[in-house]
């Protein structure tokens, strides 16, 4: 009967997300070579100048249109192997994070869940959530003009469609950005599962994903990343006529260089929801509750140093000099956070521990993750260093402010980090601070308007609200559907027993 209502409530949430608007390809915009996709707030980038015009046709008053712009195999080869990397920090390297951080009898079913959800969410961002995200509908959703992936293969003319990137005449497949994107949805939704760890349904939680995924992932990732590229941006008309496309946070001039809003905060704010609804661990703050391996922790979190490179250069679209300057910035910043916290916990608790250099490394690359491509390696820097002690003070006078069982400190490092790092982007993006400023796509070059940091920093405070706000209420929600349905906890005896055993049937070790 549970199996007959979970298929149930998934058909249901499905349904929904095709329901919100009915799909009218006749009234769908027009379609260039280059799609109007983009994956970030415009970093500052040297733009490539439009395509030489084709040869002048026989009438000398007649000349034939540009050539559409060709992908750069350069470029191409960057963007799979940073969709890779990104696979690579969510399985293995957030399921390994999480999956020392549990007791050893719910080992496996941490892995399960985010590996279960990273494939769940692929496939429904393919059928649907790529769409919404990232084509032109309403300043809050997109519409269904790429259903199923339609329309990026022309099997007609024999062409493949392009996604635009941030400079002018350059492109990459859209194939390319399809799965790059699929990929941050898909570790944004894995990373809710940590927060009620060792006590959810297995079942409750793909339904939840479902849901959320549908209706706060998905408009979250339109707001702040949608707009419709530079290529159709020649002067101040045309720029201001193509920012009222965008995303409503998009025009309000947010910078999310990869994901503070959209993946971490948009995330940290479903798992302690979750924390607080589902209720807090059976035994939890009498009985011991200690990571039973912190060697796979280790594991987790290097694999995610490594992957983060993927998730913020790759953002970029281009191997660029923005791709090269996100880079150093994710390298030193989760170098300096890593420091700050171990020595902050040395000095207030006595000892430094490993869990404490992974968390730190945790802490600090969501920190960078707004800033990467918009401040400068000093600016990193900061970030870094004040990333690791913040998010410390997260994980312990936070977390007991608050009083929920947040099993993995999902918002104490996600929440919390990429907070302070999508207010701190406004600070250091300021060009007298080393940043790279805001880039004007009318003269194609810097803007000659001065930088404010206090409006940037309301701007980016706009942001953040916005996101804790809709994921707070999408969320909310979601899980009350949830335990209507199938209800969200298992029974107390199976969460003593361990969820490996109880709810999959098998062993993490043996012997």
């Amino acid at each position: 009967m549970r199996k007959n209502i979970t298929k149930l409530l998934a058909g249901i949430a499905c349904l929904c997300a095709f329901g919100v608007a009915t799909p009218s390809f006749a009234d769908a915009p027009a379609k260039t070579e280059a799609a109007t996709t983009t994956a970030v707030a415009a970093p500052a980038v040297t733009p490539v100048p439009d395509a030489a015009p084709a040869a002048v046709a026989p009438a000398p008053a007649e000349a034939a249109p540009a050539a559409a712009p060709v992908a750069n195999k350069g470029d191409t080869s960057f963007m799979m192997i940073s969709t890779l990397l990104v696979i690579l920090m969510t399985i293995p390297g957030l399921a390994l994070f999480y999956g020392g951080l549990v007791r050893s009898k719910n080992m496996l079913s941490v892995l399960m869940q985010v590996f279960m959800v990273f494939a769940l969410v692929i496939v429904l961002w393919c059928i649907y959530g790529y769409s919404i995200a990232f084509t032109e509908k309403t300043a809050f959703f997109g519409g269904f003009d790429r259903l199923f992936l339609n329309g990026i293969w022309d099997p007609a003319k024999g062409t493949f469609a392009a996604a635009a990137t941030f400079s002018k005449g350059v492109v990459i497949p859209e194939f390319v950005f399809v799965a790059f994107q699929g990929t941050f949805a898909a570790i944004t939704c894995a990373l809710i599962v940590g927060a009620f760890a060792e006590r959810a349904k297995f079942s409750a939680v793909l339904a939840f994903v479902v849901l959320w995924f549908t209706f706060a992932y998905l408009p979250a990732a339109h707001m702040v990343w949608f707009w419709t590229g530079p290529d159709l941006i020649t002067n101040a008309a045309t720029s201001a006529s193509e920012a009222l496309k965008a995303g409503w946070i998009w025009q309000k001039g947010a910078l999310d260089f990869a994901g503070g809003t959209v993946v971490h905060i948009n995330a940290a704010v479903a798992g302690l929801v979750g924390a607080v609804m589902i209720g807090k661990r059976v035994g939890y703050g009498r009985e011991s509750m200690a990571p039973h391996s912190l060697t796979m922790t280790m594991i987790g979190a290097s694999l995610l140093w490594v992957g983060w490179f993927g998730f913020n250069a790759g953002s970029s679209l281009e191997a660029g000099d923005v791709a090269a300057l996100a880079f150093v910035n994710t390298l030193l910043a989760t170098a300096a956070a890593t420091l700050s916290w171990v020595f902050g916990e040395w000095i207030s608790k006595g000892k430094p521990s490993m869990l404490g250099g992974a968390s730190g490394a945790v802490a600090g690359l969501v920190a960078i993750t707004p800033a990467a491509g918009f401040v400068g390696p000093m600016g990193g820097l900061v970030i870094g260093l004040l990333a690791g002690v913040v998010c410390l003070w997260g994980v312990n006078g936070l977390k007991r402010l608050i009083g929920a069982d947040d099993s993995l400190d999902v918002f104490g490092v996600h929440g919390v980090g990429g907070i302070l790092g999508a207010l701190l982007t406004g600070v250091f993006a300021a060009p007298q601070l080393g940043g790279q400023g805001i880039f004007d796509y009318v003269t194609n070059k810097m803007s000659a308007d001065p930088y404010s940091i206090g409006h940037q920093v309301w701007v980016q405070a706009q942001a953040v609200g916005t996101t804790i706000i809709w994921s707070a209420v999408v969320s909310v929600i979601a899980y009350k559907l949830v335990d209507i349905v199938i209800g969200l906890r298992v029974p107390e005896e199976e969460e003593r027993e361990g969820l490996d055993i109880t709810s999959h049937g098998e062993q993490a070790y043996h012997g």
